[in-house]
């Protein structure tokens, strides 16, 4: 690929996978991040600062890129308003192709934030790609839950006995890339894993991995609520975070696609195979 593409949110697992997968392919490349200086980056690999509510630091990190990979800030109640501004710069300094990491059903609720970012994008007379993933597997390892079961060995939500088809970020990463470097313009996929898990198996696959024990406790919604609270998440997103786990009790988040084959021509990774590699980050 010879156009140059900025990734956003690059200290992240997500934004790392892609810039991983890009770099793999020979794309010329540009990390973003609020603080470039915590950016571990491949060689070759330009860093910059951008951060969306600050648009002094948009044409520094958009100007002369051709593509760019736009996540959200997670779990953000406010991503249209803080994502719209830059979806208008980045055609403004003539951007051509733009692919969102938005989340799997979002399509279905014409409210939803990520839906309302999805939305914009398509009005913005940009060409876009919008990915859909399911939960990531790697928030086990590397991500938000990964403090609790090191610390606790249990997964603590509220999820019930609700089922997720997991996903690794190295597969959404190469959708990504594949999405940039094919055009797959005006597509929409959604990425989820070949198989639905409740928290429970999960717990008895990463235990089977690492030789420890881990278990999974399921919380009330108002217990897990609290507990974010207590570890200081703000409000809007311990709300989303109880929308979220709502819809895996609910059965939604259960669902498989084949859209992961069909764009990279193989499976997704399996949980186990996720398992096996991440078992150090148990131990």
């Amino acid at each position: 690929m010879s156009e140059k593409i900025l990734v956003t949110g690059a200290t992240g697992n997500l934004g790392s996978a892609v810039v991983k997968a890009l770099a793999g392919r020979g794309a010329s490349l540009r990390a973003a991040s609020t603080d470039p200086t915590k950016l571990r980056l491949p060689e070759g690999v330009e860093r910059v600062k951008l951060v969306y509510q600050d648009p002094s630091t948009y044409e520094a990190a958009l100007g002369g890129v051709e593509g760019l990979f736009l996540v959200a800030p997670p779990l953000d109640p406010d991503a249209p308003a803080k994502l719209r501004p830059v979806i208008a710069q980045a055609k403004a300094l003539g951007v051509g192709h733009i692919v969102f990491n938005s989340a799997l059903g979002v399509d279905q609720n014409e409210e939803a934030p990520l839906r309302v970012v999805e939305l914009a994008l398509m009005d913005a007379g940009v060409k876009y790609t919008i990915l859909r993933p399911n939960f990531f597997m790697e928030n086990f390892s590397t991500g938000w839950m990964a403090p609790m079961i090191k610390e606790h060995g249990t997964i603590f939500v509220a999820a019930d006995e609700g089922k997720t088809s997991f996903i690794s970020t190295r597969d959404i990463a190469e959708v990504a890339a594949i999405a940039f470097e094919k055009k797959l313009y005006s597509e929409a996929f959604d990425l989820t894993g070949s198989e639905a898990l409740s928290h429970a198996e999960v717990a008895g696959i990463m235990s089977a991995a690492s030789g420890k024990l881990i278990a999974y406790q399921c919380l009330s919604e108002d217990g897990m609520l609290q507990g974010a609270r207590s570890q200081g998440m703000p409000e809007g997103a311990v709300q989303y975070l109880g929308f979220l786990y709502s819809f895996v009790r609910a059965g939604y988040m259960a669902a498989t696609t084949h859209e992961v084959e069909n764009v990279t021509g193989r499976k997704p990774r399996t949980f186990a195979e996720f398992a096996q590699d991440s078992a150090v980050y148990w131990k």
